[in-house]
């Protein structure tokens, strides 16, 4: 009778701890990934970035010379992003990466590009490190579906600022 309460006690302490490692090695856990873009494979940093006097956050477009209709069409969704940024327009810059045809554009131009795909929209912190990716969609709705995610990231990211 003496051993029983200790046997119960080790089995009490052992099951959690055996579910918990099988859980674990066997990936039982679902992954919960809240970002709508696309982590970058490799680390972009643009150089001399903090001379643009960058806000907070700010979302460009790689607009490439060998994209015509996909990068004009992700530069009106642009305007579209600023709008729908609301009360958040002050703490993000929109920009261009590369040479668009329109000079007269009221965002940032940077001439400076990386290897980055080209009608994509990236997310860049005010470091100068490119942080997501949200790749051209051909398909109208599939396209505004990505917009809304980055939207979705952008306004997350501005909250755990603004509570840290």
């Amino acid at each position: 009778m003496k051993n029983n309460p200790l046997l119960l006690f080790v089995g009490c302490c052992a099951i959690p701890l055996i579910l918990a490692y099988g859980a674990l090695k066997f990936d039982w856990l679902p992954t919960a990934i809240t970002n709508n873009g696309e982590f970058l494979s490799q680390e972009i940093k643009l150089k001399n970035w903090p001379q643009n006097n960058p806000k907070q956050w700010t979302i460009a477009l790689n607009y490439s010379n060998e994209c015509n209709t996909p990068c004009s069409e992700q530069l009106n969704a642009l305007n579209n992003l600023y709008v729908a940024l609301g009360k958040n327009q002050g703490k993000v810059d929109m920009a261009v990466m590369g040479s668009p045809d329109n000079k007269n554009l009221p965002w940032k131009i940077i001439t400076e590009q990386q290897s980055l795909n080209p009608a994509s929209l990236y997310l860049i912190d005010h470091m100068g490190l490119v942080v997501l990716e949200y790749p051209f969609k051909v398909e109208p709705q599939e396209n505004r579906l990505v917009q809304k995610g980055l939207l979705k990231d952008l306004k997350k990211l501005l909250n755990y600022s603004r509570s840290s």
